[in-house]
């Protein structure tokens, strides 16, 4: 049974898209046309905290310039634009992870176009590590806008997700939203909206 479950959740943020569904994204996701016109990637020499302010609290996210530097890329650029602003965190599976950054609040919008940062083998999805969620038929290491911060001790996930950094400060603002979901439904009892996405380099 916990097999089962397991297997249920994984699927899940597999499915959950990062690049828009087919109605709103041609061509099809992860090709050179759509990647080719993203934007600047992260410098590697610099760090680049990420402050997410939410109806719930702040947290921190300290960027992975070095291993992810086009998915970081793609994140600073929305979130300077304003992309993040009263979207909400529409999936919340409790001990699992919480997932945003979806402009149709659920699961199937994105930007309009996609970046790959393959993961390295054996990362690890622990608790407080922010990754990228994509689609079952994307390439691993695919993001768009939609973003997922583990609230269990490690949730056993294969290195498919680009890592986009860790939580630095603030975990237990992202253990409080992570209580406001329904186990069964994967959907969240309570509200909760990103206010804003503001990101510091030094």
């Amino acid at each position: 049974m916990l097999r089962l479950i397991f297997l249920s959740l994984a699927c899940a943020v597999l499915i959950g898209a990062c690049g828009g569904d087919d109605s709103s994204s041609s061509p099809a996701a992860g090709s050179s046309s759509k990647s080719s016109s993203g934007p600047p990637e992260l410098d590697s020499s610099k760090t680049y905290v990420a402050t997410v302010d939410t109806s719930r609290g702040s947290f921190q996210i300290t960027l992975d310039a070095k291993r992810a530097p086009k998915t970081g890329g793609s994140f600073k650029s929305l979130a300077d634009k304003g992309f993040y602003d009263k979207l909400t965190f529409h999936r919340i599976v409790p001990g699992f992870v919480i997932q945003g950054g979806d402009p149709n609040g659920d699961g199937t919008g994105g930007p309009g176009y996609t970046t790959v940062d393959p993961p390295p083998d054996g990362t690890r999805y622990v608790e407080g590590v922010v990754a990228m969620a994509k689609r079952a038929d994307e390439p691993a290491g695919t993001a768009g806008s939609q973003f997922f911060v583990v609230t269990g001790a490690d949730i056993g996930l294969p290195p498919d997700y680009a890592v986009l950094g860790k939580v630095v400060s603030g975990m237990a603002t992202v253990r409080k939203i992570g209580t406001l979901g329904d186990p069964q439904t994967e959907q969240p009892t309570r509200k909760v909206t990103i206010e804003k996405i503001s990101i510091d380099e030094t």
